[in-house]
């Protein structure tokens, strides 16, 4: 087993028995807080559940149908996630505002605080069990458990900190005020999840540091006497770069795959946790103009 799929399988059993604990304290003693961490522990079971079987899919070799294999699954698997945490974040607005209405009583603090304090250094070492696994594999949906299980780290904080407040003034307000605060800030931690994950399904050019680094190898090349049509994005997994090499006229074919070969395995090992799928053309004059007419329609009668 893969370490992505391992860190998704150990995710999902701490979050099937913190959510299975919560509930019954969250019910119990009707604080709108916990029975939220409980419901956002429940999501977090469904969705690490969910991206095992994402990164099972992402990892399948390409064939004749998927030629470029099934990478952007992890993207994909990352705004369903992002979608998740929103809806979980509006639904603990919604309890929020009911127990604000209704004015109902929290019951049962000291087990509930306990409870929440377990959550918290369970959740601690899950978080950096995770980002360890994401610094190791650069997976983006490991990435997202990660951060998702991050925020669960600071909302279990504040409901610990709203049970404690309830407990010593006797204010059941508050349990109200903080969950309607944690319910904002899920909406606001999943902002990034999705965005990133669109990104990668709109083909999303890779992080301008590393593009500069692609261009400095090329332009450092003695051989290459220009280049264009650069063009990078990514899976999450594999990240694809084409580009055209100027290079002499009379040159050699073998030649010419000697100083792309070159430059790939440099290009390579910029992120050396990554695949890389690299794609030259030769050119025996810069020929960028005619390539941009060309893309644009302005040539063979194709002028819109």
């Amino acid at each position: 087993m893969s370490p992505q799929k391992r860190a998704t399988v150990i995710a999902s059993i701490v979050a099937t028995i913190l959510t299975i604990v919560k509930f019954t304290i969250g019910v119990a003693s009707g604080s709108v807080a916990v029975l939220a961490s409980a419901i956002d522990s429940l999501l977090d079971t469904l969705i690490s559940i969910f991206n095992f079987f994402a990164i099972k899919k992402s990892e399948e070799k390409a064939n004749d149908k998927f030629q470029y294999g099934k990478g952007k699954v992890q993207a994909i698997a990352a705004v369903i996630e992002g979608t998740v945490i929103t809806i979980s974040g509006l639904y603990i607005i919604y309890e929020a505002i009911q127990k604000a209405i209704h004015g109902t009583t929290t019951t049962l603090l000291t087990p509930a605080i306990m409870v929440m304090i377990i959550s918290i250094v369970v959740t601690f070492a899950l978080v950096k069990y995770l980002l360890k696994v994401a610094k190791e594999t650069d997976n983006i949906v490991i990435k997202s458990d990660a951060l998702h299980y991050q925020t669960d780290l600071w909302s279990n904080g504040i409901i610990l900190l709203a049970l404690m407040v309830v407990y010593f003034t006797g204010l059941d307000i508050v349990d109200a005020i903080f969950g309607f605060g944690i319910g904002i800030y899920i909406i606001y931690s999943a902002y990034e999840i999705i965005e990133e994950g669109v990104y990668i399904l709109l083909d999303h050019s890779l992080d301008r540091d590393v593009v500069d680094k692609i261009e400095s190898i090329i332009e450092a090349h003695p051989e290459v006497n220009g280049y264009h049509w650069l063009k990078t994005r990514t899976d999450g997994s594999t990240n694809f770069i084409e580009f055209h090499l100027v290079l002499r006229p009379n040159m050699f074919l073998i030649e010419a795959h000697r100083i792309s070969d070159q430059i790939e395995s440099q290009i390579v090992l910029l992120d050396d946790k990554k695949r890389w799928l690299i794609t030259p053309h030769y050119d025996p004059y810069d020929d960028e103009d005619i390539n941009e007419s060309i893309a644009e329609g302005k040539i063979l009668g194709k002028q819109k």
